[in-house]
């Protein structure tokens, strides 16, 4: 006797309700004031136009199906041909080399050495922050390529051979000599077993060829524990100049001049927590071919110059994640229906979504200001920016990476379980947030290196911290972290080595309240503020703090306007 059911309707047990897809299908800057406002301040607005574009095709729902593939489908090493030739190559899903087209083609590798105009470093950090909300490890090579340029330019020879590869807007990802390809991607080596962070323990040995120098010919024997990006064109390595040598920084391809492959074997492939769309490996020199840069015992400098880029892209990157975990959050908890409401009408989830709002735009209004300082703060430019530059490039690398890898976190718990799944997008932010804080030096690192920069150049210091002192003014709060700032870091060697995290991150948090007081809305600066420098401060987790008296509706608004 029939139910008067077809099949379908008898197996039917519930209607899929209430579920929500991460938020994708919009532009990317137009949802962001605060990026759109630092552009206008900054003396970008000439790249405003093509920046939209790339916001939008970010924003599209195929870029970040993109983005999903090359970070499912990750990397693998092939060490041998089909018939036993040596080809250390490493094979990328389609996926990867449609984001790296789509990033190289803005000509955002090039574009603050290349272009002169005001605004540059802002319109490429602008670049790099929206590349990085939907897809993070096709930034790394991208990282090192802009910061290596610096460096490439001091060398004449090289710069002259490479100058076209390194500022072409065509991406060639063919495993092949420099000199035929119509661009390049650079990595770096520094990493040693045994060393880690100490540089200087490094074993790795470079004889000269000839006679040697800057410009000259060496052959690396060696490793590297952390080779990033090995399939770059080519790498900068740091090695022991001679068994008497001190560190010296060479230009390794990976291609000789002859045509033949350099002798740089790739022995595994990192399997890594996150920044799965990306390679890193471990590498042996068996006598690999290469070319010093500067001069010999002076290679950790060289390559700390090329950090203090890569460093700036750490913040940008981590501000990058906590943009896109908090826009993802909002976005959600506005559709998702909990108790007969939404999570966003909500007063206890209305304040974790503040809090979350009020970090991203720290981090961002931070970000963009050391890009300023960048552009500005060269060896004959201004002073204070230099100071800028310096002195808070790496504190904010400390603070900016570590909270982003909390609060990736707090963002991921408002999806619940849909959060935690690894199909959906806030598992992966949650995976690639540490890696900022690791890689190029590690938290006490960064602190370490601020005390020093201190330290050597007190006059900077003495500029930074007089600006912010300056900001503070008229405002109470802001004064008294001020000066309880100045008295401590005058304090002596000792003492400040031991309390450096505590010093860095009050830094930080001074100079992002005076952005905000400055450059946002009050509601953002007063919320800033109460939650994390006056009285109600100190929260152990997102969301600790007492709303009363803060504009919450206009900092969600802020946040992603609805």
């Amino acid at each position: 006797m029939g139910t008067g059911m077809d099949s379908t309707q008898m197996w039917d047990t519930h209607e899929v309700l209430n579920q929500f897809d991460e938020l994708a299908g919009f532009n990317l800057l137009e949802a962001d004031p605060a990026l759109a406002e630092a552009l206008k301040r900054n003396g970008a607005m000439h790249h405003v136009p093509w920046l939209s574009r790339y916001a939008q095709q970010l924003g599209e729902p195929a870029t970040w199906a993109l983005a999903e593939q090359a970070n499912r489908h990750t990397p693998a090493l092939h060490r041998f041909d089909a018939r036993g030739r040596r080809i250390d190559s490493v094979e990328f899903h389609p996926a990867w080399h449609a984001l790296m087209e789509l990033h190289r083609q803005q000509g955002l590798i090039s574009l603050p050495f290349e272009d002169r105009r005001p605004g540059r470093w802002s319109a490429w950090a602008a670049g790099f922050y929206l590349h990085g909300q939907v897809e993070q490890g096709t930034l790394c090579p991208a990282t090192m390529t802009t910061a290596a340029i610096a460096l490439l330019q001091k060398e004449p020879a090289l710069w002259q051979l490479l100058q076209d590869k390194l500022y072409s807007h065509a991406y060639d990802p063919r495993d092949a000599p420099v000199a035929g390809k119509a661009s390049m991607w650079l990595g770096m080596g520094m990493t040693e077993k045994q060393g880690g962070s100490d540089v200087r323990a490094n074993t790795t040995m470079a004889r000269p060829v000839a006679a040697g120098g800057r410009g000259g010919e060496y052959l690396l024997r060696g490793h590297k524990w952390f080779f990033s990006a090995p399939m770059c064109d080519a790498h900068l390595v740091v090695a022991r100049a001679g068994e008497a040598g001190g560190q010296a920084c060479f230009y390794v391809p990976r291609w000789r001049p002859d045509g033949r492959r350099n002798a740089v074997r790739v022995q595994r492939l990192k399997d890594k927590v996150g920044n799965r769309s990306n390679a890193s490996s471990e590498v042996e020199f068996e006598d690999a071919w290469g070319i010093l840069m500067g001069e010999e015992g002076r290679g950790i400098p060289t390559i700390i110059e090329m950090a203090t880029y890569t460093r700036l892209n750490c913040v940008l990157g981590s501000a990058a994640i906590l943009r896109s975990a908090t826009v993802q959050a909002l976005a959600y908890a506005r559709r998702r229906m909990a108790f007969g409401r939404t999570l966003a009408g909500q007063p206890l989830m209305r304040t974790v979504l503040a809090d979350l709002a009020l970090e991203s735009e720290a981090a961002l209004q931070l970000a963009l200001r050391l890009a300023q300082a960048y552009e500005h703060g060269t060896d004959e430019g201004d002073p204070l920016e230099r100071a800028w530059k310096r002195i808070l490039t790496p504190a904010a690398k400390f603070w900016v990476c570590k909270r982003g890898v909390e609060l990736t976190g707090e963002a991921m718990e408002v999806l619940g379980g849909n959060g935690y799944v690894d199909t959906g997008l806030m598992a992966r932010l949650f995976r690639e947030a540490p890696v900022n804080s690791i890689w190029e030096g590690s938290g006490n690192i960064m602190c370490l290196d601020v005390l020093r920069a201190i330290a050597r150049d007190p006059e900077s210091a003495h500029l930074l911290l007089r600006d912010l002192s300056d900001a503070c003014a008229g405002e109470a709060v802001l004064q008294r972290h001020a000066r309880s700032l100045v008295r401590r870091l005058s304090g002596p060697p000792e003492q400040l080595e031991a309390q450096a995290r505590r010093l860095v991150q009050d830094l930080v948090l001074l100079a992002q309240a005076c952005l905000l007081r400055r450059h946002a809305p009050s509601a953002m600066a007063d919320g800033f503020i109460a939650t994390r420098l006056d009285a109600q401060s100190g929260g152990l987790v997102a969301g600790a703090f007492d709303p009363c008296g803060l504009d919450i509706a206009a900092i969600l608004q802020r946040a992603l306007p609805a």
